[in-house]
């Protein structure tokens, strides 16, 4: 088993992935320990020395922010807090994306601006070594204040409260105790807020779809070449010269990429070729590329924030400041994931295009991609479903970021509906694959009409190993089936 201490070094989405691919244990780093028993020292004789208010640790929250707790009441003020917050509803959060929100949570509270005890940030070390995994709901986030409610559930069992999964089991956090020699905590003053308060519900979902997105870009383009291959386009639109012209970072790379996946093909080295192919084809270059480039820049986005501490107030120990400022606003990242959605989307509606040429009975193929198309319709309707899926994608990149709602009597009067805008984006992400999945379906089929002609070695065992999952479709059959396969096909990296 890997270990990774935290604070040792910047995160880095690779280095997310890394750690969650090993399953390694986390732990703390003497520098981060340092950290947050010197903030945690600096606040406890803060609070020791000074009557004066300070909001969220001797005060109520949010609108209540004027009303003083006596001291006896601080740590009950800090329990209250995480049981009336955790108002999520809906579905779940997926377990990936749970344990990613842990370990962000955990490197956020490191950096000794959170006030937080190391007892609490060693339970949720051990909460994340051992697979004990907060039951948390996708609604019930505004995106500012932090990721309240959602955040409160991933804490609620460090107070014995809510449920946890382990091994797929949903149980009760008293449950779980009762089976292990740990108690539930007792908060101390500002722990509560400094874990509700943040924004590493949107940061896991927007680490969970990159790694993702990336993937799924890369089958995009290697899909796109074969269906390019299949109907019998032309090298042209790939070559170099015209992407130097037009140096957008993205469309070079997706041009480089098409011209090795199609070199050796024998089709593409057709004559008497059309003069033109459609947009859906001629411009893979110009639209995956728009999407790389914007994939790269959520990229950046995700990149600073898994690297920085949201919540609210910040305590800075040297400087003898106590700061109650907005960095919990997740307005970044909304518009990074609005950015992202319609970047997926795209991908997804150019794909569908693809799928639609290549089963229009041009160019020599036949109507559907079937022999005997009228007894069989071929396919046909795996077109409408990709259709049905581009199209609810197209709703779903309707951007979040643009709305905001008024909360806690006007105290939290602009929000940055990021929480939204990141479950969306899943949902737009889980879409494309099963767009591509449908593309890779089609032109597979469609490469049976081109034989014996081949495409080019590494596409032709692409589809080598992909006929291992789905046969050629001679006939009607229950295409879910086939949908499925190719869905499964492509959730390994290439």
């Amino acid at each position: 088993m890997n270990n990774y201490s935290i604070g040792s070094e910047r995160l880095s989405l690779p280095l997310l992935q890394k750690i969650r691919d090993k399953k390694s244990h986390l732990a703390l780093s003497e520098k981060a320990k340092t950290s947050i028993l010197n903030c945690r020292k600096y606040l406890d004789h803060k609070l020791s020395e000074s009557p004066s208010p300070i909001y969220g640790i001797n005060t109520g929250f949010g609108y209540l922010q004027n009303i003083i707790i006596p001291n006896d009441k601080l740590t009950q003020l800090q329990h209250n807090l995480l049981l009336s917050h955790a108002c999520g509803t809906g579905e779940l959060v997926p377990q990936e994306i749970v344990k990613f929100m842990l370990l962000l949570k955990i490197q956020s509270l490191s950096y000794g601006n959170s006030g937080i005890s190391l007892q609490t940030v060693e339970r949720l070390i051990y909460m994340y070594n051992h697979d004990v995994l907060p039951v948390i709901h996708t609604q019930g986030s505004l995106g500012a204040s932090g990721d309240l409610a959602p955040l409160a559930h991933l804490a609620l069992p460090l107070i014995g409260e809510g449920e946890v999964w382990i091994n797929n089991q949903r149980i009760t956090s008293a449950e779980w105790y009762a089976k292990t020699d740990l108690k539930p905590l007792k908060l101390q003053t500002k722990e509560g807020l400094a874990l509700i308060n943040g924004t590493q519900f949107m940061a896991a979902y927007g680490v969970y779809i990159l790694l993702h997105s990336q993937r799924l870009s890369d089958w995009a383009d290697t899909i796109a070449a074969l269906s390019a291959d299949v109907f019998d386009c032309r090298i042209d639109p790939f070559k170099p010269l015209s992407h130097r012209i037009r140096p957008h970072k993205g469309q070079i790379q997706t041009a480089e990429k098409l011209c090795s996946l199609l070199s050796g093909s024998e089709l593409i080295k057709q004559v008497n070729k059309q003069v033109q192919d459609p947009y859906s084809f001629r411009c893979i270059p110009q639209v995956h590329g728009a999407s790389k480039d914007t994939i790269a820049y959520a990229w950046s986005i995700f990149d600073t924030e898994i690297n920085s501490v949201t919540d609210n107030p910040n305590i800075f120990p040297a400087e003898d400041e106590i700061i109650s400022a907005g960095n919990f606003h997740g307005q970044p990242l909304a518009f990074a994931f609005d950015f992202l959605s319609i970047a997926l989307a795209e991908l997804g509606s150019i794909s569908e295009r693809r799928i639609f040429q290549l089963i229009s009975g041009q160019r020599n193929l036949p109507n559907f991609l079937v022999k005997n198309a009228g007894l069989n319709s071929g396919l046909m309707i795996p077109q409408y479903t990709a259709a049905s899926i581009a199209s609810e994608n197209k709703q779903l990149a309707t951007p979040a970021s643009v709305d905001s709602i008024v909360s806690s009597n006007g105290q939290e009067d602009h929000v940055s509906m990021g929480a939204n805008a990141a479950t969306k984006c899943l949902r737009v992400l889980n879409n494309l694959e099963r767009i591509i999945a449908i593309e890779l379906l089609t032109a597979a089929q469609g490469l049976e009409f081109r034989r014996p002609l081949k495409t080019s070695p590494n596409l032709e065992e692409l589809v080598f190993m992909y006929r291992k999952k789905v046969a050629p479709n001679d006939y009607d059959r229950l295409l879910a089936v086939d949908i499925e396969q190719s869905i499964q096909f492509i959730r390994k990296d290439l």
